[in-house]
């Protein structure tokens, strides 16, 4: 069986890390769109071909041929037609991991409709604001958890004109039911032909940024947007012709795009999906054995769980690589997850608006904690506030050069808000937000978002490296490391820590953490104040809202020392 991505490519394989930086190209077709020019393509060279192997909580299992997608996508894309969608309208998805979604997905491509995943656990106040904002013509979402009531009730609270459709056994007035209109709907579907064919740099999906900081901006990817994911499947995941690629995220999150269907499908790997009720370690680890998994990618979070179980229960064999973003990896994991699988977890980073611009790549040796090396036609600069170059070991600005063009992969800007784009996109520089340095060889290593750094009598603390010193400590499950209000070093630092399974939260576990912390790294970075708490504040996609913390702090809670 052979993989579409040489057609993609102007070369697959490389000798060397430099070899792919210098040489590697990602070559676009005129006008793609990814379910004509992918998933079309195999349904008629390999129509059997896996292209999603998918399963839940209750014990059912699916395993869906490109063939099927096709077929089922096309119906899909005939049921929004009649609807009264059309190219350029806007289409929520709230539908976790349902095998739906891909149906949905493609089928929007297929028409030129733009996608607009979200996560179920929206409120009220949530959807209104992405109603409003993106102009929403359609929900489809999942019948459980609560969330067509809280559709109905923000939709009646606008009075907005959005047709409702429902994923599940369950019929309910006012929405249709998607699976049922799929059995009706003709099967038989039209290509759209001249000026209404979607492709290229026609708007593709809009992702709601996580609002770490902030209200979420719409962040708009056009046609092409797929094929930048080559260098995310292929050559980070490493993902493998007829393999099985498993990355831990819900729909509703941009890593649903980065792991479960562009890059991996053009490349030749099937995705494993897991619909799970609710996150549970020893449930995945089973799924990683039982499905015999080859690929994985997942949040540093899900690996600090994993790491607190008995891996030796389990056969996890099959996994031949690793990775892993969304938050900055702390050694301790890194190793702890070396000693029981003998896998180098290997760190990518990216954001919403990108694809995989910095990563630990096959033929590098990574060093723990570390980002790795800015991607093939991502050009990287670490700037001070000045947009000047920051020398090596120097903290800066991680921007993306574009004065050459925008690479594949990354962002038109934020959709319908060109004042927004143009706060973080001038001078021919995309400007990430986030910090980080340097080493000689290379290396990048991140410190925090910039509004996360702390300064703390005269020094500048990134959390990241003592959130990974408190976590090396056997107490911790997780932490977040944040500023504290103070009125003679104007902050001090403050660790919110999640303790693991078996310790209790005291004032002597309190002072044994702070001085391992002082032991580990630099006296000045260790916590201050300690607060343990049941749970932290994380966006939908996993990734700890420190802004959250700060504005609690601010409140005057949670500065006990």
């Amino acid at each position: 069986m052979t993989s579409l991505i040489n057609e993609f490519v102007n070369r697959v394989e490389f000798d060397s890390y430099e070899d792919f930086h210098e040489n590697f190209r990602i070559k676009v077709p005129e006008n793609f769109n990814f379910a004509y020019d992918v998933v079309d393509r195999y349904a008629e060279m390999e129509p059997e071909k896996t292209a999603i192997v998918w399963c839940n909580d209750s014990g059912d299992e699916k395993r869906i041929t490109f063939r099927e997608l096709r077929e089922k996508s096309e119906r899909t894309a005939n049921f929004f037609m009649r609807e009264g969608i059309k190219k350029g309208d806007t289409v929520m998805l709230t539908l976790k991991a349902r095998y739906d979604f891909w149906y949905c997905l493609l089928g929007l491509h297929r028409i030129g409709a733009i996608a607009i995943p979200a996560t179920h656990m929206l409120k009220e106040k949530d959807i209104i604001y992405r109603i409003h904002e993106a102009d929403i013509k359609m929900v489809v979402c999942i019948a459980e958890d609560g969330v067509p009531e809280v559709f109905d009730a923000a939709i009646s609270e606008l009075g907005a004109d959005v047709k409702r459709v429902i994923v599940g056994e369950t019929d309910r007035d006012g929405w249709l039911n998607l699976r049922s209109e799929l059995e009706v709907v003709p099967s038989e579907f039209r290509k759209p032909e001249g000026d209404e064919y979607p492709g290229g740099s026609d708007t593709l999906l809009v992702y709601f940024s996580s609002g770490t900081t902030g209200m979420p901006k719409m962040i708009e990817h056009d046609h092409t947007y797929p094929l930048g994911h080559i260098i995310t499947a292929k050559y980070w995941q490493n993902v493998r012709e007829d393999g099985l690629h498993y990355t831990v995220a819900d729909t509703g999150w941009a890593k649903a795009m980065w792991g479960q269907i562009y890059g991996q499908w053009i490349a030749g790997s099937a995705v494993f999906v897991y619909d799970y009720d609710r996150f549970d370690p020893e449930k995945m680890l089973e799924k990683l054995e039982k499905y015999d998994i080859t690929t994985f990618c997942a949040p540093p979070t899900i690996y600090r769980f994993l790491i607190k179980e008995d891996l030796s229960r389990y056969d996890l064999s099959g996994i031949e690589y690793a990775v892993t973003a969304g938050e900055p990896l702390n050694p301790e994991v890194f190793n702890r997850f070396r000693e029981h699988t003998g896998l180098k977890l290997m760190e990518g980073f990216g954001q919403t608006e990108c694809v995989v611009c910095i990563a630990n790549f096959p033929w590098m040796e990574p060093k723990p904690g570390s980002m790795g090396k800015p991607s093939p036609g991502y050009r990287i600069e670490l700037v001070d506030r000045d947009c000047s170059p920051v020398d090596v070991g120097e903290e800066g600005e991680i921007v993306i050069d574009t004065s050459s063009g925008k690479p594949i992969g990354l962002f038109n800007g934020y959709y319908r808000n060109p004042e927004k784009t143009s706060e973080v996109w001038h001078d021919g520089y995309y400007h990430t937000g986030d910090t980080a340095w340097m080493d000689e060889d290379g290396y990048m290593w991140f410190v925090g978002r910039t509004d996360d750094i702390i300064k703390s009598s005269g020094y500048r603390i990134g959390p990241f490296e003592v959130e990974s010193a408190i976590i090396s400590h056997p107490s911790v499950l997780e932490c977040a490391v944040t500023g504290y209000p103070d009125p003679i070093r104007g902050q001090v630092v403050k660790a919110t820590i999640v303790l693991a399974k078996g310790y209790e939260p005291s004032e002597e576990l309190k002072k044994e953490i702070q001085d391992h912390v002082k032991r580990v790294t630099a006296p000045y970075k260790y916590p201050r104040i300690v607060e343990f708490v049941d749970e932290l504040p994380k966006t939908i996609s996993g990734k700890i809202r420190r802004v959250e913390i700060r504005e609690h702090d601010l409140e005057g809670d949670g500065g006990n020392q």
